[in-house]
């Protein structure tokens, strides 16, 4: 994955170590007007842009970024609830903005989804729901920045059910999906790693496999629209 430029430099501790649990490599810079000339031959990810000390001189940051013969992007920007009213006339600087007060989860969903949008970063390898986070590349898996010590099994699994969130599949389906059309175990199978699964993601996160009655399991939540309009995810 090319590298993320995070202004201004260093970061603060709150933003260097969210990028640090998610596995961003990053390039810190003072001066934007640099940029340009120390970017990497595969050029950068994208742009975190702090506003939370000096809004002015991060927004002008924003602008210089955008401006440059590499028009960065995307491009996530971080603010306080007091600069809410400045970024209307500005959204041409930025892809996307959080506040101050997000979670470390909430930004790497950001930056991830604006990953996905613009075909940049290791949106490929990776899968982020909620607090959960999975490198396909690595065979890694993460809930709030803690490692999961999983099995070989239990990652597929695992990983399966996240890369359709919202969907139920039957006991059967996942035998097949998931252990192959030549395992010859029964639906058993497939409850004990449920089951461990949730243990190890804990009694706070164990929602995120849900059973569904008669039929199997779902992973994640689904909210219901009125006829006409299918599920959303959150």
């Amino acid at each position: 994955m090319e590298p993320l430029l995070v202004y201004p430099n260093p970061p603060s501790e709150w933003v260097s170590g969210m990028l640090k649990r998610a596995g961003y490599p990053w390039t810190g810079v003072s001066d934007p007007a640099l940029a340009e000339r120390d970017e990497p031959e595969d050029g950068y990810a994208g742009a975190l842009i702090s506003a939370l000390d000096d809004p002015v001189a991060a927004f002008a940051a924003c602008r210089t970024l955008r401006k440059g013969d590499s028009q960065l992007q995307p491009l996530l920007l971080i603010v306080s609830r007091a600069c809410l009213a400045d970024l209307e006339l500005r959204e041409d600087l930025f892809d996307d903005f959080v506040l101050s007060d997000a979670s470390a989860e909430e930004v790497e969903a950001r930056l991830t989804h604006l990953f996905w949008r613009t075909g940049r970063g290791k949106n490929l390898d990776l899968i982020v729901y909620g607090p959960l986070a999975l490198n396909l590349e690595t065979y890694q898996a993460a809930i709030q920045g803690h490692p999961l010590d999983l099995t070989y099994m239990e990652y597929e699994l695992l990983r399966f059910l996240a890369a359709h969130p919202g969907r139920v599949f039957s006991r059967e389906t996942l035998l097949s999906r998931v252990w192959g059309y030549e395992y010859f175990g029964g639906a058993r199978t497939v409850d004990v790693h449920v089951r461990r699964l949730r243990a190890k993601l804990g009694e706070e996160h164990a929602h995120l496999i849900d059973t569904v009655r008669s039929v199997g399991y779902r992973f994640g939540s689904v909210r219901w629209l009125p006829s006409g309009h299918g599920p959303t995810r959150p």
